[in-house]
C-alpha cells in the first residue's frame, strides 16, 4: 500500500519565527533563516510518534505510529491496537513519497529506533504471546528482520521504548511498563531498567534504575555522558501527574580498571521540562540536548542551560536530525520539517 503527498496534502509555506530564544548562543544553531514547515497533515490516524531514523543512502525516513485500531482476530493479543513503520523517501525537502512498511511479525508494536548497521534498530514492544526486545531491519525491501534480543536472562522485557548504539557497537535501550498499563504486554516480571547488549558477545547487563518511567536516551558526541528522560509525568493509561518526574538525567560513563567494563555513574538532573514530558532526545555535533516537549523541541546546552525553543504546535513526541541543518518532528497526525543553521548536525549521523 502506497500513499502519496497528493492525497493528504501538500506541504505549507514555511513559517519564519517559531523560535523562542533564551540565550543567545541558540541563534547559532538556528542559521540565517530557520524555518518551520508543516509537509504532511494526516486526519486519518497519528502515523508520525516515534523513533525517527534516517536513511541516508536511501534518502529515507522512517517514522512509528502511535497505536491504531485493529479489528483483525489477529490483533487480539495487542489489545487490538496495532503499530505502523511509515517511511517517507525525498527527493528533495517538499518532493517525497510514502510508503507503509508493514511490521512483521516479531516487530509486535514498534516504537523507538535508531540507525544500526546498514539498516536501523526498533524496540518491539511485544504483545501479550509475542516477547519485547529489540529488531534489526534492513532499511531496502523487503525490509528483513532479525531478533537481535528479546530477553533477560530469560526474564522478559517490558517494552522497550528507545535505544541508542555506542561506538563499540553497543546498545543501550529503555524498558518501562508502558505495554503492560496500556494492556497488550503481560505484568512486568522486571523493574523498570536501562539495559547494555553487546551483540559481539550476547552480554546483556543492567545499566541504570530508579525511574519512574525510563523513556529517550542519547549519548553525547564524545560518548562521556548519556543522557536518559523520565516521563512518569505521563503514565501509560494516559493519567497526568505534575508532581512526578519530567526530567533528564544525566550519567557519567567510566571503564572498569581492570575489565574494561563500562558504568554509569554521577546520576544528576540535567533538566526539567517546563511543559509536558520530555520523550525523544538527542545530541548535535556541538553537544547541544534537544529533547520533544510538550510546546515542541526544548534545547539545552551541555551545562543544562535552556537555550530555545522550537515550538510546534500540539508539542512533539520526537524528531530526527537530516542533513545540514534539517529535521523531522512528529506531532502525530504532522510531520514537521525545520531547517536549521547548515552547521547544525545530528551527533548520531554527523552529516
Amino acid at each position: 500500500m502506497s500513499w502519496y503527498r497528493e492525497s493528504i496534502s501538500s506541504p505549507t509555506t514555511p513559517q519564519a519565527r517559531p523560535f523562542l530564544i533564551y540565550q543567545d548562543e541558540f541563534l547559532h544553531l538556528l542559521g540565517p533563516n530557520p524555518t518551520l514547515q508543516l509537509l504532511i497533515d494526516d486526519p486519518r490516524a497519528p502515523f508520525f510518534h516515534e523513533a525517527g531514523v534516517f536513511h541516508p543512502p536511501t534518502n529515507t525516513l522512517f517514522v512509528t505510529s502511535n497505536q491504531l485500531p485493529d479489528p483483525s482476530p489477529d490483533a487480539v493479543t495487542t489489545h487490538n491496537k496495532t503499530i505502523v513503520i511509515t517511511k517517507v523517501e525525498f527527493f528533495s525537502p517538499t518532493d517525497f513519497t510514502r510508503d507503509k512498511v508493514r511490521c512483521p511479525e516479531r516487530n509486535y508494536m514498534a516504537n523507538g529506533g535508531t540507525n544500526y548497521r546498514d539498516g536501523m534498530i526498533f524496540c518491539a514492544q511485544g504483545s501479550l504471546n509475542e516477547p519485547a526486545g529489540l529488531i534489526y531491519m534492513e532499511a531496502k525491501r523487503p525490509h528483513k528482520t532479525t531478533t537481535l534480543i528479546n530477553n533477560y536472562h530469560s526474564r522478559p522485557f517490558n517494552s522497550p521504548n528507545d535505544v541508542v548504539v555506542h561506538s563499540d557497537g553497543s546498545i543501550w535501550f529503555t524498558d518501562p511498563m508502558y505495554g503492560y498499563e496500556q494492556g497488550f504486554r503481560p505484568k512486568p516480571k522486571l523493574p523498570q531498567l536501562v539495559y547494555r547488549f553487546d551483540p559481539a558477545t550476547g552480554d546483556i547487563r543492567v545499566v541504570a534504575d530508579g525511574f519512574g518511567r525510563p523513556n529517550g536516551i542519547a549519548f553525547s558526541p564524545d560518548e562521556q555522558t548519556i543522557y536518559i528522560t523520565d516521563t512518569d509525568y505521563i503514565r501509560g493509561d494516559g493519567s497526568i501527574n505534575p508532581t512526578r518526574a519530567s526530567t533528564i538525567y544525566a550519567y557519567s560513563l567510566i571503564y572498569d580498571a581492570n575489565t574494561n567494563s563500562p558504568f554509569l555513574t554521577n546520576r544528576r538532573v540535567f533538566a526539567y521540562a517546563d511543559t509536558g514530558a520530555p520523550d525523544g532526545i538527542k545530541c548535535d555535533i556541538y553537544g547541544n540536548v534537544y529533547s520533544g516537549c510538550g510546546d515542541g523541541i526544548n534545547v539545552w546546552n551541555s551545562g543544562g542551560v535552556l537555550i530555545g525553543k522550537i515550538l510546534i504546535e500540539g508539542g512533539c513526541s520526537n524528531f530526527c536530525h537530516g542533513r545540514d541543518g534539517e529535521m523531522w518532528c512528529f506531532g502525530e497526525h504532522k510531520l514537521w520539517r525545520v531547517k536549521l543553521g547548515n552547521d547544525t548536525k545530528g551527533a548520531i549521523l554527523g552529516i
